[in-house]
């Protein structure tokens, strides 16, 4: 276990002169807005280490150095959690990257597989998940976590070379590059308060609701951050829903709402709330948002739909892709809809090899779906 400073900038010195490295990191996120990094988890071909940076007195700075270094590929397993407390901790992302969760879905390993049944299926180890509810903050930690943890880097190793392996040996090491850029973009990152209401799953539809759903949220998400507390602990979801329809101007308003605790009116969030609810109905209508019109989607469509995925079942068996990387139900709504104008990531590059031009030819009548030795296939016209 790394404690001190010294030692980590040896480490890391260490691990850089390794072409890659695997990395995990342990968190809680329970009651505050930031993770709290609690253990960080590396591993070379010949090194493999634990970093306390809840240790006193220990600098990080010789780790992030070692994940903003160029040379070194930074292998993780479904990277977006790890990511992001690298980017709040030390304003950068790691690059270059390898997740090999989504380069198992390239390699047919189905969609989103857990790091446990990976290693199963590739190293054939049974990994003890005993301690996978551990609170990592606390100190000292027993050898069985330790073990654990550093389990979640050691066999990574192993998986990391048959993936990378398996890509080259079937010439799909270029088709992780669009997932990758995704991840190592800060963008991915640093979602702006005002977007926050973007993740609220809206059940408005009038610009002034969405003003007020747009504002409020915004307040939320600044109050939470500033605090390091959960959004909902600001205010829930529901009271927010609330607020945007009903639309409450002054204090006793907000305190006839059903979801706001008694009390919680005469709070300064309250006069916060009432202060966002007010600032966005003097929006002038124009600069309002609006709720994106609902798209007609053609007469026969939906059949078109069941087809395309149909056939795109039938593709990612037959060529070991996991279905959910090469296209989702919105992409085949969009191409039976539009047709070659749909602006979807399946009519680009390898997609379109794959799939995309064989939807377009299922759609305009050139190929069909048959039934035959009761397995389904597609023919050409």
């Amino acid at each position: 276990m790394i404690e001190t400073t010294a030692a980590l900038e040896d480490a890391c010195r260490a691990l850089a002169q390794s072409d890659f490295i695997t990395i995990d990191t342990e968190f809680l996120r329970e009651t505050t807005f930031w993770p709290q990094l609690c253990l960080i988890q590396m591993a070379s071909p010949t090194l493999e280490v634990l970093v306390d940076p809840l240790a006193k007195g220990l600098d990080l700075k010789p780790f992030f150095e070692l994940m903003a270094n160029p040379k070194v590929i930074k292998v993780f397993h479904a990277a977006r959690q790890d990511i992001e407390i690298i980017h709040h901790l030390g304003n950068l992302v790691p690059h270059p990257i390898f997740d090999t969760q989504v380069a198992a879905m390239v390699c047919g390993f189905g969609d989103s597989i857990s790091y446990d049944q990976l290693v199963q299926r590739i190293n054939g180890e049974q990994i003890d998940k005993s301690s996978r509810f551990t609170d990592w903050s606390r100190r000292p930690l027993s050898e069985k976590q330790l073990d654990y943890a550093l389990a979640d880097v050691t066999h990574l190793r192993d998986v990391y070379q048959a993936l990378k392996e398996q890509l080259e040996r079937e010439g799909r090491a270029t088709w992780l590059n669009e997932e990758m850029a995704i991840l190592e973009s800060a963008g991915t990152y640093d979602i702006h308060p005002d977007d926050a209401w973007l993740r609220l799953k809206a059940r408005l539809r009038k610009p002034t609701e969405l003003a007020i759903l747009k504002y409020v949220a915004a307040w939320r998400e600044r109050e939470a951050r500033s605090r390091n507390v959960p959004r909902s602990r600001v205010l829930k979801d529901d009271a927010i829903f609330e607020v945007a329809q009903q639309q409450p101007k002054d204090t006793e308003a907000l305190s006839r709402l059903r979801t706001i605790p008694k009390g919680w009116e005469r709070s300064t969030s309250g006069a916060a709330v009432i202060e966002a609810v007010n600032e966005a109905l003097a929006l002038p209508k124009t600069e309002m948002p609006h709720a994106p019109k609902p798209t007609r989607s053609p007469e026969g469509s939906g059949a078109a739909v069941e087809l395309l995925k149909v056939l795109l079942k039938l593709i990612s068996d037959k060529e070991g892709v996991a279905a959910k990387v090469i296209a989702n139900t919105d992409d085949l709504e969009k191409i039976a809809a539009e047709g070659e104008t749909a602006e979807v990531a399946a009519l680009h590059g390898w997609r379109r090899e794959l799939f995309g031009e064989t939807a377009l030819r299922l759609i305009s009548g050139s190929v069909a779906l048959r039934f035959v030795d009761k397995k389904i296939e597609a023919v050409e016209l």
